[in-house]
């Protein structure tokens, strides 16, 4: 998973970041409300931590601004204030969760990843299609069972394809959730990083549910899905700088 860490202490972003790393997330660190602004505009994150309290404007001032641009990106907010109202004003803003400082690491591993979970339309911890089955909480990949050994940018692909079952996924989506937008190499090889996956699932007994849209990329589907009809492809949506609200107007 892709989560955007919106803190402006360092010290505070290296300890979350470390933390979240450790158990499989990759990190993007934004020190000020305008500049995540910006990054959830322009990347597709499957979550963002969101500081409170920040050098320019406040994390309210954050949530309002990105719910009025109409992102959708779960957003959990971070918090040393324990007290109601705050919790409350949060939510009114558009916050999906609210967590307080100082916080438990596996609790907060295991509610970003119900929140995530939610957010794709699936109720529990276990991704499966067809015989294959995900675990988002080992990080474990079967097929009928027998444990499929992967390497971590394939399992970041397969559970980008998992979670977004029958969206159709261009090659730059996959750039940008595995490397993103930091030395990122060649297109080609997300071709060769699926070509190797979808050889590991069939040696263990998967037939291909890796879908190829030609001129369009890679989707996902139950081997039951039969001939369903195949959908768009999914790009983050680009929107203007006029599309984005002033915010000081907020």
């Amino acid at each position: 998973m892709r989560v955007l860490l919106v803190e402006g202490n360092g010290s505070a972003a290296r300890g979350t970041s470390s933390t979240l790393r450790s158990v499989g997330y990759m990190i993007d660190h934004a020190m000020t409300g305008h500049e995540a602004v910006e990054m959830l505009r322009r990347y597709d994150y499957d979550l963002a931590l969101l500081e409170m309290v920040l050098p320019d404007i406040d994390g309210y001032e954050v949530l309002r601004a990105a719910r009025a641009a109409r992102l959708d990106t779960p957003i959990v907010a971070l918090s040393s204030l324990n007290g109601a109202q705050a919790k409350v004003r949060a939510f009114s803003a558009g916050a999906d969760d609210y967590i307080t400082r100082p916080y438990d690491t596996p609790e907060l591993a295991a509610r970003i990843q119900a929140i995530v979970r939610r957010s794709k339309g699936y109720s529990q911890p276990v991704l499966q299609a067809g015989v294959v089955r995900l675990s988002l909480d080992s990080r474990e990949v079967t097929v009928k069972g027998r444990l499929v050994h992967l390497t971590g940018k394939e399992y970041m692909i397969l559970e980008l394809l998992m979670l977004r079952r029958g969206t159709v996924l261009s090659k730059f989506a996959f750039l940008d959730h595995l490397y993103g937008g930091m030395d990122e190499p060649e297109m080609k090889i997300i071709d060769v990083f699926i070509c190797k996956l979808r050889k590991k699932l069939q040696l263990a007994g998967a037939k291909d549910v890796i879908t190829t849209v030609w001129g369009q990329g890679y989707m996902l589907r139950d081997e039951t899905d039969g001939d369903t009809p195949l959908p768009p492809a999914m790009t983050k949506p680009q929107r203007s700088s006029e599309d984005l609200p002033s915010l000081a107007a907020i």
